[in-house]
């Protein structure tokens, strides 16, 4: 049987780190196939790496997942093994809301282990390279066919620090009207942006919708794919992983609408006559 790591991290690719966190896996479980889930999570960026990892995680096979974007890490913040699916599971990372929504995803918890049992850690002259001390050697552990139960101490999977999972919320708003309060939770290396909303929060709606960010007002179709929009016009895309995103064909949504991961974006039900392509109210800077 082959058994899967899948890894996670805010390390990047420009120092040693995923390098060294592959060869000591390697080193104690040389059968083990590791795939790289991604390392380019912004550093420190705990939300977008659990955003990350839940967007992946249906198409994770069943094995270890290893996830690392950990600010505190050497701190009292507790590394932490979460069984799922019976077993078929185990994600290793920092308590710290990291792996909640992925979790979710996965079934939930069924148990939850600190990774107290220092016997299965490397020596280290510091606390500031747990992927490589602590998570990569457990993982191995884990791979070998070692129990969960010999991680370390069992905790109650309810003290587990919740996903940090932006809400749409309902918005009233003075000018627009009814509409829906939304987040950009990812933009990607296109430029588009997804918001926090699937088609199904939207399809009263229709298939034109009035964006408003701060003082910017714009107009957007919804499309079934990018070549659908109108030159230069944005388009409401809904993305493969069944989420509305903001796009616009050939081109980037994010810099077009001045987006980041994180900024607000008001949807409202839109007027079918205007035109997409003539999109801001006020002039830009």
């Amino acid at each position: 049987m082959t058994h899967h790591i899948s890894l996670l991290t805010d390390y990047g690719l420009n120092d040693e780190f995923v390098g060294v966190v592959k060869s000591v896996i390697s080193d104690i479980a040389p059968m083990a196939r590791v795939i790289d889930l991604t390392h380019g999570v912004k550093p420190f960026d705990v939300r977008g790496g659990s955003l990350a990892l839940a967007r992946a995680i249906q198409y994770v096979p069943d094995g270890v997942i290893v996830a690392i974007v950990d600010p505190s890490v050497g701190s009292a913040r507790r590394a932490i093994a979460v069984e799922v699916a019976q077993g078929r599971g185990i994600f290793l990372g920092p308590d710290n809301g990291l792996l909640g929504p992925a979790v979710a995803l996965a079934g939930g918890a069924e148990r939850s282990f600190e990774l107290t049992n220092t016997e299965l850690h490397l020596h280290s002259h510091g606390a500031t390279f747990a992927g490589r001390d602590v998570f990569a050697p457990v993982a191995a552990f884990l791979a070998n066919g070692g129990a969960i139960e010999d991680v370390g101490r069992e905790i109650d999977v309810a003290s587990l620090m919740p996903g940090l999972v932006p809400i749409p919320t309902q918005e009233n708003h003075p000018v627009h009207g009814e509409g829906l309060h939304c987040e950009v939770a990812w933009v990607d290396v296109f430029g588009n942006c997804q918001l926090n909303i699937g088609p199904e929060d939207v399809a009263h709606m229709g298939d034109v919708f009035r964006l408003v960010m701060g003082e910017d007002v714009r107009s957007a179709r919804l499309v079934t794919h990018f070549a659908e929009i109108d030159g230069g016009a944005i388009g409401a895309v809904v993305d493969s992983y069944g989420m509305i995103a903001l796009a616009i064909d050939r081109g980037s949504a994010a810099e077009s609408l001045r987006l980041q991961e994180g900024d607000e974006v008001l949807v409202f039900q839109g007027d079918s006559e205007i035109s997409t392509s003539s999109v801001t109210l006020r002039s830009t800077k």
